[in-house]
């Protein structure tokens, strides 16, 4: 990963706020949540939510999709594999044996979802 891109992504989760979303999203998986459902639970009013999610969809952490008229957002997974992978690349000199990932399709837990295209 560019340097570049790990610093916009660690920046845009530098604030306490769009932590607690992006935490939020990796425990959802790759359904995500809706909108609402981050509103509700994170206690934040939908025009500051939408500012929070725009900065983490702009460093590459999220994905946006609508269904009808909701919006849902999830964790770009290959993204916060690469920062992971970027950050610790040279940890234990490069062993594969602490190299991190996750992967929740290989749970087993993910819910197969259908992509409209337009």
């Amino acid at each position: 990963m560019d340097p570049r891109r790990t610093i916009a992504c660690l920046g845009a989760l530098a604030h306490d706020t769009r932590l607690a979303v992006f935490r939020l999203l990796v425990q959802a998986g790759p359904d995500g949540l809706s909108a609402g459902k981050i509103a509700e639970t994170i206690g934040l009013p939908p025009s500051s939510l939408t500012f929070h999610l725009q900065q983490l969809s702009h460093a590459g952490l999220i994905t946006q999709r609508r269904v009808s008229r909701q919006l849902f957002y999830a964790t770009d997974f290959a993204v916060m594999n690469e920062v992971l992978a970027y950050l610790t690349e040279n940890c234990c000199g490069a062993s594969t044996a602490c190299a991190p990932a996750c992967r929740p399709e290989a749970t087993g837990t993910a819910i197969p979802t259908t992509r409209r295209t337009a």
